[in-house]
């Protein structure tokens, strides 16, 4: 079973859009989180992603009472990443209704810590590794630094951890409509038992289909659709409606 994952990046309270992580070039757009997310759910998606940029850059979930909002709307499973660095964030989260929490940045730089969370049961299926990879290394802190750590071996490393999934961006691709990566993203899904949610760079319809061709659990689109390139029930129809894949 394969999902698309529309995409919500909050910003300041708004929703934005960044050109390859650059928060220097940032597209606002003029509808609430909840608004949106509705939308989402009314064109028949089923996830939501949201990232909380703010949170990203603070290091702290700055967005809660908009996320809460988001996760209260019926039939929407909503993923969250952005800012969440301790147990405290990732147990507020689960708190309002978030299914997954992605933790990136403090995963990478405290790895010891993310691999202890593993023995929680209570966090078992509900944590994605947020692995955001520039030129091959994974790229924390809102994407301002590089790791020396790669991306494919951060997914090997967790192969056989009780994660909910990878989410795996390209950050190269990220936001410009050009074409997911994906030479790299079916490496990242070879390379873990992990299931992997592919995102960055979907521009058209053909892109999600030859997504589709690859063994992913989902694919988030975010700039694609805000500029109305294809709507959420074609992207649903052409992603998930497609044989093959995993």
């Amino acid at each position: 079973m394969r999902f698309l994952f529309p995409s919500i990046d909050l910003r300041g309270g708004k929703v934005v859009r960044l050109l390859r992580g650059d928060y220097d070039q940032q597209t606002t757009y003029g509808v609430s989180a909840a608004e949106q997310a509705q939308a989402y759910a009314d064109a028949g998606a089923t996830w939501v992603h949201l990232v909380d940029l703010d949170g990203a850059r603070a290091g702290r979930v700055k967005h809660l009472r908009e996320i809460r909002e988001v996760a209260a709307i019926p039939g929407i499973r909503l993923e969250v990443g952005g800012g969440v660095r301790d147990e405290a964030a990732i147990d507020a989260l689960l708190s309002v209704g978030v299914e997954r929490v992605i933790l990136g940045t403090a995963a990478i730089e405290r790895w010891s810590w993310f691999e202890g969370l593993m023995s929680n049961p209570g966090y078992r299926d509900k944590l994605v590794l947020g692995l955001d990879a520039k030129a091959g290394h994974a790229a924390v802190s809102g994407w301002e630094q590089t790791s020396e750590r790669t991306a494919l071996g951060l997914a090997r490393a967790v192969s056989d951890w009780p994660l909910a999934a990878i989410v795996y961006t390209d950050v190269a691709t990220d936001g410009t409509l050009a074409g997911p990566n994906l030479e790299a993203t079916a490496e990242i899904a070879a390379a873990t038992a992990v299931p992997v949610v592919s995102s960055g760079g979907v521009g058209t319809l053909d892109d999600l289909k030859r997504l589709a061709e690859l063994p992913l659990q989902g694919a988030i689109v975010g700039r694609a659709l805000y500029e109305d390139r294809f709507t959420v029930a074609e992207g649903v129809a052409a992603y998930e409606g497609e044989a093959s894949g995993g």
